[in-house]
């Protein structure tokens, strides 16, 4: 099985066992029957593969870093680049690989609608990031105006792109604005008291 933050949804299709890449979340596996799918507007996906390990992983993050500092919480957390990379990377390391050998591909980071540059500040981010951590990129598909849909052979490292239809730009827009901005749920404490006084 995968290693990610969350139970991820995931359905099977000829065969082949398709893991939803959430917004704000990473999936790595060695699985190869598995398949990691996303759909992608201003958000960017980093896949990383290590061929000898034969195993690898996909994150999903929003914005390169948090402007301020978060309460630490993997669901904010993994919003931003700069943590969901590390996360991806480190759990790619824990199953074998290793950063000398690993090959990564970027997508999207596309300005959905126009509206905003968000996306292609997000690319020039994941470029930078990459860069500094001394890891080559061997494939990328950034910026643009349209969304895209990933699929993921993380044991492979094979990434089949298409462009989904028109329509559902404005749904993607609206579905990634609102969770940038999304605030996260206050935790639930409950106090136990054990002993009465």
């Amino acid at each position: 099985n995968g290693v990610a933050r969350g139970a991820p949804a995931t359905a099977v299709v000829s065969g082949s066992v398709v893991v939803w890449g959430a917004q704000a979340d990473f999936y790595v596996t060695a699985n190869p029957a598995e398949v990691l799918s996303t759909i992608l507007g201003s958000c960017i996906a980093v896949c990383i593969h290590d061929p000898v390990a034969a195993c690898g992983g996909m994150n999903h993050f929003l914005l390169p870093d948090a402007p301020v500092p978060t309460d630490g919480s993997p669901s904010i957390e993994l919003r931003y680049g700069s943590y969901s990379i590390e996360r991806l990377i480190n759990a790619v390391l824990s199953r074998g690989g290793r950063r000398d050998r690993v090959e990564v591909k970027v997508v999207g980071g596309s300005n959905v609608l126009g509206t905003t540059n968000i996306g292609h500040h997000n690319a020039d981010f994941v470029e930078a990031y990459l860069e500094k951590e001394g890891l080559p990129i061997v494939a990328r598909d950034l910026r643009g105006n349209a969304p895209r849909r990933i699929h993921y052979y993380p044991t492979t490292g094979l990434a089949k792109m298409a462009q989904p239809r028109e329509s559902l730009a404005a749904m993607i827009f609206d579905a990634e604005n609102q969770r940038r901005t999304r605030k996260p749920a206050p935790a639930t404490t409950t106090d136990v008291e054990i002993f009465a006084p």
